[in-house]
């Protein structure tokens, strides 16, 4: 038995946050009666209808896309900007794990399971994330320490890193490095780096944990082999 909304959720009809919505809206329908009670349990033999619409259970799908530039990571944009589920080829309703930014590239996941979604994200299951970062400026030595330290700011707190200098180009006075955080605070490494005061030029995710896209063109995608789906929730379990 699991609560109407996240099974709503999970089927992939909409987000939870909408499907709690529906329900209070009285738009939803459990074996033929309304049902405006969040947290109502259902079970896989309850009949489920949404907005005039019979719940069918979909079969859960896990991609690892490489975003390029200039996509945003929403199914829906009133910009009309291109969103990153836009280049994934399938029927069902797939969502972003987690958020790039806008200009932000790299290893991207999207699914339609929510749990998987949640343990991928939830900031207790520590799931580490490499960075490439391109910067305008030359991190000190204080501030590596402070990164690797745990970077504390008037506005936030961010856990240990880990930091790999690349290059280092004291002419146009920019270096380049691999930041690696087990966290996922809305634009944490630019933020972070802005804290210390530096600007990020470029940057790239360059794996979630051990998926990466290495030899994949911006915009190519696979669907994650069942292995790796495995062992992404066993490391997401692990790292709690």
């Amino acid at each position: 038995m699991e609560r109407l909304q996240k099974v709503i959720a999970n089927a992939g009809i909409c987000s939870r946050r909408k499907a709690e919505e529906y329900i209070l809206n009285g738009k939803v329908f459990v074996n033929g009666e309304v049902c405006k009670r969040l947290g109502t349990k259902v079970s896989g033999n309850d009949t489920i209808e949404i907005d005039g619409q019979i719940l069918s259970y979909q079969e859960k799908e896990y991609y690892v896309l490489n975003k390029p530039r200039g996509c945003i990571c929403t199914n829906e944009d009133e910009k009309q900007r291109k969103t990153a589920v836009s280049y994934i080829d399938t029927e069902s309703r797939i969502y972003c794990v987690g958020r790039l930014d806008y200009d932000t590239t790299g290893v991207l996941l999207l699914t339609n399971d929510g749990n998987f979604c949640n343990l991928m994200t939830h900031p207790r299951y520590h799931l580490p994330k490499t960075y490439r970062v391109n910067l305008q400026g030359t991190l000190k030595d204080e501030d590596i320490k402070k990164i690797k330290k745990g970077l504390h700011t008037k506005e936030e707190k961010y856990q240990p890193a880990r930091i790999k200098m690349l290059e280092v180009d004291p002419i146009r006075d920019r270096c380049q490095f691999e930041l690696t955080i087990s966290e996922g605070k809305n634009h944490q490494v630019k933020n972070m780096m802005k804290a210390l005061g530096y600007e990020v030029r470029k940057l790239h995710r360059c794996s979630f944990s051990f998926i990466n896209v290495e030899g994949m063109k911006p915009g190519e995608y696979r669907k994650l082999k069942p292995f790796e789906v495995k062992k992404l929730k066993l490391a997401a379990q692990e790292g709690e």
